[in-house]
């Protein structure tokens, strides 16, 4: 029965790490469809903010750290990259008319997948080193 209960709750832990995520793209960058014209440059930009994608990154850093404290590192390399970039190509697929939309995905997944690598297997390396720091009980 506790592998059952345990079982459980990795599957609830991993869709909670999937919904927050995808909540870091939908909380600070799919609601923003408006491109900004360069005041120096004249050339539109956007639609993003910079205070929008450092937000949302250090959303995504936060969520990373978090999760992989509570549960193995490779359960969140996998599923972070997978959950938001399936977001962002939810809002990128319906916009897009010319497919490309694809081709940002693959490049999004990339970036997502390398940086949670760094993020989830640092502090999965300083979680063993604090837990080796512990002192046992007698």
């Amino acid at each position: 029965m506790n592998t059952t209960r345990s079982a459980a709750a990795q599957v609830a832990q991993v869709a909670a790490l999937a919904l927050l995520s995808a909540a870091c793209w939908w909380g600070w960058m799919a609601w923003d469809h408006t491109y900004h014209l360069d005041p120096d440059t004249g050339e539109s930009a956007g639609p993003y903010q910079p205070w929008q994608v450092i937000g949302c990154v250090l959303c995504l850093i936060g969520v990373a750290v978090v999760a992989t404290w509570w549960m193995s590192a490779w359960i969140v390399i996998v599923t972070m990259p997978i959950a938001f970039t399936t977001a962002w190509g939810l809002t990128a697929a319906a916009r897009d008319q010319t497919g490309l939309w694809a081709l940002g995905a693959m490049v999004l997944v990339t970036g997502m997948l390398l940086g949670t690598t760094v993020v989830a297997t640092g502090t999965a390396v300083v979680r063993r080193a604090m837990r080796g720091r512990r002192p046992t009980a007698a």
